[in-house]
Parts: C-alpha cells; structure tokens; sequence
C-alpha cells in the first residue's frame, strides 16, 4: 500500500450516538470538549472506547440529552 496505513473510524455505541446527536444540534467535537472541559482530542478516545472518561460521559450526555442508560 506505498506506506499508506488506512485505520478504520470505530466508535461505541455512545460515541454513535454523540456523533449523531453533534451533527443534529450543529456543535463540533472540538465546542465539545470545551464545553465539558476535556483535553483537546480526549473525546475522539472516549468515543471509540480506547478512554472510559467517567469525569466527562455524564457532562456530555446532559448537554447532548443522552440517557446513558441505553449505554451502559
């Protein structure tokens, strides 16, 4: 493949549901995370399964109107 690593983008079920819930409500994952107070790109690893990030899953399914039932 030329040197060319080709990943696959695989999100949690939550991390389907914030993507969807994001591009609805017109609020990019970068106005995420500082609206949460994460780290720059410290979603992407939470939406993929790769963080746990229990501080901020609660913050986000109350800003997103996620009931994180469905998830857990």
């Amino acid at each position: 493949m030329n040197g060319i690593q080709v990943t696959k983008k695989i999100y949690t079920p939550f991390g389907i549901a914030v993507k969807k819930r994001l591009l609805d409500k017109g609020i990019s994952q970068t106005q995420l995370e500082r609206m949460v107070g994460a780290p720059d790109n410290f979603l992407t690893a939470v939406l993929r399964g790769k963080r746990p990030g229990k501080k901020y899953v609660p913050l986000i399914a109350n800003i997103l109107g996620l009931d994180l039932k469905k998830y857990a």
